[in-house]
Order: structure tokens, then C-alpha cells, then sequence
């Protein structure tokens, strides 16, 4: 008997030192369990991201003829003078000559293609030469009115204008010339 309290004792002692491990709940989930979740927060920015910003298409030079653009040459402007980019900016309604004498930027109605940064430069070049030219001809002639000069100076001038060539008429409309 005496064993037995012995053991009712130990039985009744042992729980006491024996206990259960801790458990310890995370209320985040890991990387791993997100990704398996479905969770990509960062592949969705990106695709977001990408949906914000428009790329150009690709068009094969076939398809830019049909849209009247023509496909940009292989060698740039090689052999081209000022006279001659002026002339196709001038047959392609890009510039202008304008009633007063100088030329004007019609982006509006440029056909087959756009104005370059170089093509804006030659043509705020060409009119500061224009309007440095009237000046030295009024100094040459100075009983003579700055703008009657200018009016001859386009009359004589308006005749070399390439056939086709965007110019503006008296009543301010844009048309071409006619040859």
C-alpha cells in the first residue's frame, strides 16, 4: 500500500513539472504563404505602372506609306542644303511663307511627317537672316519705309517659292502656289 500512495503521489506530483510547449500565433502571413496566397503586390504596381505609360506601335514601312507618312531614310539629310529642307518643309504644309515675309510654323497642317528640332532651328535662322537683311537694306536706302522694302523684297521673293509650297494669301488663309 505504501507503494501504491507512492505512486498516486508521483502521479499527482508529475503533471505539475511536465507542461506543454508555448504556442505562438503570428497574425502576418510569410512571404512564402503570400505568394502562395496570391498575393503580388509588387508585380501589380508594375503592371499598373506599365498601363500608365503608352509605347509607340510598330508600323512597317508599308503601313506608313498607306498612312501618307513617308519611312525616314537610312542616310539623313546627306546632300541636303538649307534651301532644299526649307523646300520640303515648305511642300509638305509644315512652314509657311507668310504674308509678311517671314516663314511660319503650320504644324496644323504638315502632311507626311513632323517637324524636327533641327527644322524649327532653321526656320527662326532663316527669318532672323530675313529681318537682319531688310535692316541692312533700309540703311542702304533710308528715304525708303521699312515696309515698302519689306513688301518688294517678298514680291520678288514669293516668285522662287517651290511649286506646291504652303503660302499665306492677303486675306490670311493658307493655300498652295500655284505654278
Amino acid at each position: 500500500m505504501k507503494l501504491r500512495g507512492l505512486l498516486l503521489l508521483t502521479a499527482l506530483c508529475a503533471p505539475g513539472c511536465i507542461r506543454a510547449p508555448e504556442i505562438v500565433m503570428v497574425d502576418r502571413a510569410t512571404a512564402l504563404e503570400e505568394q502562395a496566397a496570391g498575393s503580388f503586390q509588387e508585380m501589380e504596381q508594375r503592371l499598373a505602372r506599365a498601363g500608365m505609360n503608352p509605347t509607340p506601335v510598330p508600323f512597317t514601312p508599308n503601313q506608313l506609306e498607306e498612312l501618307g507618312i513617308q519611312p525616314t531614310p537610312l542616310v539623313e539629310n546627306i546632300g541636303k542644303t538649307q534651301a532644299d529642307r526649307l523646300d520640303d518643309l515648305l511642300w509638305r504644309h509644315c512652314v509657311g511663307e507668310g504674308k509678311d515675309g517671314l516663314l511660319a510654323v503650320t504644324r496644323r497642317d504638315c502632311r507626311a511627317g513632323r517637324l524636327s528640332v533641327d527644322d524649327v532651328a532653321l526656320v527662326e535662322r532663316v527669318n532672323r537672316s530675313r529681318m537682319q537683311l531688310w535692316q541692312w537694306m533700309h540703311t542702304v536706302r533710308p528715304e525708303v519705309p521699312e515696309e515698302a522694302l519689306r513688301r518688294n523684297w517678298h514680291q520678288a521673293h514669293a516668285a522662287g517659292v517651290i511649286c506646291g509650297g504652303w503660302v499665306e494669301a492677303a486675306d490670311g488663309t493658307w493655300g498652295e502656289k500655284k505654278c
